[in-house]
């Protein structure tokens, strides 16, 4: 008669912590852990008490909690538990949650074989570098130099690998000698399970500066489109309104002649300015 196998009371714990969290919370994300330092975490924890709860955990017991439980597509999560991973659990919206997150990165230095993750570039200007051997590096690297002062001067602004490119050791060593901390690193999302939905990382970032520039664009066209619709959908444009209607009515009534404490004096100047004006026609043609 074969025994059941019998796991350790620790992987037990973990197992019912695991299908727990999973069953509490609506948000589950997955963030990879490279390059992420622990001081990085605890601080987020410190932070993000009673918002959000972090876990890590081994794939392969993560994998068998999730089968055990009766939510749609956790299966699809589990297919995608690869390598070192944080899980994060919450209630948050996932889009405020990813922006936390890029909001909590910081920049380290390069090591050779990084992936830049923005485009590298050195600036233009003294880098304080005293000339010798280092000067093979910038050549290197394709950075034009010059010597002033007893420094090194970059001439002017130079790429030195765009986003995604492979740092080579030259490049490394060189942004380590001009202090150049290149690498952004944190927690990035790789997968987020929301009620029932297995979403990719890019499909939960927002790019705020597009964002609000569409904001921006949707805004002036309603206005445009109230204004020239004369609907006044909000005090702004119907205090425009109101004042156009004002100048057209009291232009009107000049026009008309037609008298009130507003109108007099303009009517008046215009009697006055017409009757020069016919005045001045009368005597052109002798008539005194």
């Amino acid at each position: 008669m074969a025994v059941a196998k019998q796991y350790p009371i620790r992987k037990q714990n973990q197992f019912n912590k695991i299908t727990s969290m999973f069953s509490k919370y609506d948000v589950i994300a997955l963030a990879s852990l490279t390059k992420v330092r622990s001081a990085q975490i605890m601080e987020m924890r410190k932070s993000m008490r009673g918002n959000l709860e972090l876990l890590v955990a081994k794939n392969r017991i993560t994998g068998k909690a999730i089968r055990a439980l009766d939510k749609p597509n956790l299966d699809k999560f589990a297919e995608n538990l690869h390598g070192q991973n944080l899980y994060i659990f919450t209630n948050m919206n996932p889009f405020k949650l990813n922006l936390l997150l890029e909001k909590s990165k910081v920049y380290l230095p390069a090591k050779a074989g990084d992936i830049a993750t923005d485009t590298i570039i050195i600036p233009a200007g003294n880098t304080g570098i005293a000339p010798g051997p280092v000067l093979s590096e910038f050549k290197d690297c394709k950075i034009i130099t010059k010597i002033e002062g007893g420094s090194i001067w970059v001439t002017k602004d130079t790429v030195v690998a765009e986003k995604g490119e492979i740092i080579s050791p030259r490049l490394a060593s060189l942004l380590s000698k001009l202090g150049v901390k290149p690498i952004k690193a944190g927690l990035s999302l790789n997968l987020v399970y929301w009620n029932g939905s297995v979403l990719t990382a890019d499909k939960v970032t927002i790019d705020i500066n597009e964002y609000l520039t569409n904001i921006k664009h949707c805004s002036q066209e309603a206005f445009n489109l109230s204004y020239q619709a004369s609907y006044p959908a909000s005090k702004e444009i119907t205090s425009i309104l109101v004042l156009e209607s004002s100048n057209k009515a009291l232009h009107l009534a000049i026009k008309a002649g037609y008298l009130t404490k507003d109108t007099v004096q303009s009517v008046i100047r215009e009697a006055e300015s017409k009757s020069t004006a016919i005045y001045g026609l009368l005597k052109q043609k002798g008539y005194n």
